[in-house]
């Protein structure tokens, strides 16, 4: 059987690892395979779903999916389950040519802006085995939420960028990604000009000057600052936010495109963080102690959205008496599967909450990585922990139907949109979240008809139970650079034409 020369970011990283990490060198290329399918799944779920103009229509059969394109190419593959997690798709078939490498398959479809593209699956395909190759025997439960996100090894559930990091060498994959384990080396650059909103410790002060700590990637990359030592930190699953040894957690700026978008930290997110952080506890304390939400302690930037830092709460603070918080995205690594009734708890516990603040006016961007749970000694779960407050909607029409005093501050995070918010919450938790968790259709529709009866009656229910779910067009999203807004799909709805 002839193979294919390998992609050419696959044999790159190679190339680095016998140099770097040698003793990875096999477990990295017997992990190839598997991690070709894991993007190649996740894509396929893409073309499945998404809107994509050059997609006539889409024909199921008894073996499988069809894709009609409009320049009258088929391409044929597995049926695709919308929130299965599993990789299940090993190749597809281009006018009867099979292709079983993602990046691959996109140059061969030459769709715009394929090329660029293509090269981020590579990316995304080779820090996958990367990261698979790199993992412990796990021995013991992990002690604090950070040791639990450095489990997540694969990434976003459903983008096929998933692991993609275009400008990290080896080494600084090694160095500074949270499923490496590494300490990571935060240096602090000295800035007399500031704003600053809440309180600024003084361990972060030279004198009258800031301290703003700047990622080791950003200064090398984007800031050319030398390399210093500064605080030493656990990085998490979103990379540029690391938790410091005495409990706070840092968001530090990050320049680099990772999944879709660019890191860094806007100059309106730090000029309205103390006004969100304080207006999001308050709404947090109107639901009866089922959520808590990780306060902005300080936040600071030179003006610029690649030198800026924000300091905030634990997660941790939130656990005691033997309770312990975990991401939701590293509930899957438990060594003890989710049951049935454990996932339908905690389906109620999400749903119940979020519908709420929504109905309220807040639509939270619930998914895995911002939603924690906080488990009892038992495993049960009883709250819930929200951070980064940057992507909330706040409606100031439905805080008035309710007699609350919307935040004052306007900009993207403001609007009375029904549309606009319910695809902010439905989108980030279904088909996010509670999808993810799931890991099918199957499971999910399961959890969702157990605990539908027993959900609040407000007026976003129906929309709910009632029409297809909302989720973003991630891949079409990174093949419509032109496009700057969000582009939504719609996924199945698991709840629909079923009586409640």
């Amino acid at each position: 059987m002839h193979h294919p020369p390998t992609p050419e970011a696959e044999a790159a990283l190679a190339d680095e690892l016998s140099a770097v990490r040698p003793e990875l060198s096999a477990p990295y290329a017997a992990g190839l395979p598997g991690a070709r399918a894991a993007v190649l799944t996740r894509l396929w779920r893409a073309l499945a779903h998404e809107p994509m103009p050059w997609i006539a229509r889409r024909e199921a059969g008894n073996d499988g999916l069809t894709l009609h394109l409009t320049d009258g190419r088929r391409l044929h593959g597995p049926h695709a389950d919308p929130y299965a997690t599993a990789a299940y798709v090993t190749e597809v078939r281009l006018d009867g040519r099979t292709y079983d490498h993602p990046a691959r398959l996109i140059r061969a479809l030459g769709v715009p802006h394929s090329v660029v593209f293509a090269a981020e699956l590579e990316h995304s395909v080779a820090s996958l085995a990367l990261s698979r190759a790199d993992q412990p025997v796990a021995d013991r439960e992990p002690g604090t939420s950070w040791e639990w996100e450095q489990r997540v090894v694969d990434g976003h559930p459903y983008h096929p960028n998933c692991r993609s990091r275009p400008g990290f060498s080896v080494a600084e994959q090694l160095a500074y990604g949270p499923e490496h384990r590494p300490v990571v080396e935060l240096g602090l650059a000295a800035v007399d000009d500031c704003l600053v909103r809440g309180e600024w410790p003084k361990w972060l002060r030279d004198e009258d000057r800031v301290l703003i700590p700047v990622h080791p990637w950003q200064a090398a990359h984007v800031l050319d600052l030398p390399r210093q030592e500064g605080l030493g930190a656990h990085p998490l699953m979103s990379l540029r936010t690391l938790a410091l040894p005495d409990g706070p957690h840092v968001k530090t700026a990050l320049s680099a495109r990772l999944t879709s978008s660019v890191r860094d930290i806007s100059v309106y997110s730090i000029e309205t963080s103390a006004t969100v952080s304080a207006f999001a506890e308050n709404m947090a304390a109107r639901t009866d102690g089922l959520l808590h939400v990780t306060r902005t302690l300080g936040a600071v930037t030179a003006h610029s959205p690649d030198l800026a830092a924000v300091l905030r709460e634990s997660p941790d603070a939130y656990a005691h008496g033997g309770e312990r918080v975990v991401p939701v995205a590293a509930l899957a690594t438990a060594e003890v599967p989710l049951s049935s009734s454990w996932l339908a708890d905690f389906t109620r516990l999400a749903l119940t909450v979020c519908l709420r603040l929504l109905d309220l006016g807040v639509a939270l961007e619930a998914h895995g990585q911002n939603l924690l749970v906080v488990l009892s000694a038992t495993g049960a779960p009883v709250r819930l922990v929200y951070r980064d407050l940057a992507d909330i909607r706040v409606s100031p029409t439905r805080l008035a139907r309710h007699g609350i005093p919307a935040p004052a501050m306007a900009g993207r995070i403001v609007t009375d949109d029904e549309t606009t918010l319910r695809r902010k919450l439905f989108g980030s938790l279904i088909g996010g979240t509670l999808g993810a968790t799931a890991g099918s259709s199957a499971v999910l529709r399961e959890a969702l008809e157990s605990v539908v009866r027993d959900l609040p009656r407000t007026p976003d229910l129906p929309a709910l139970l009632d029409g297809p779910l909302p989720t973003k067009a991630l891949t079409l999203m990174r093949l419509s650079p032109q496009t700057p807004r969000d582009i939504w799909a719609e996924l199945p709805n698991p709840l629909v034409r079923r009586s409640f």
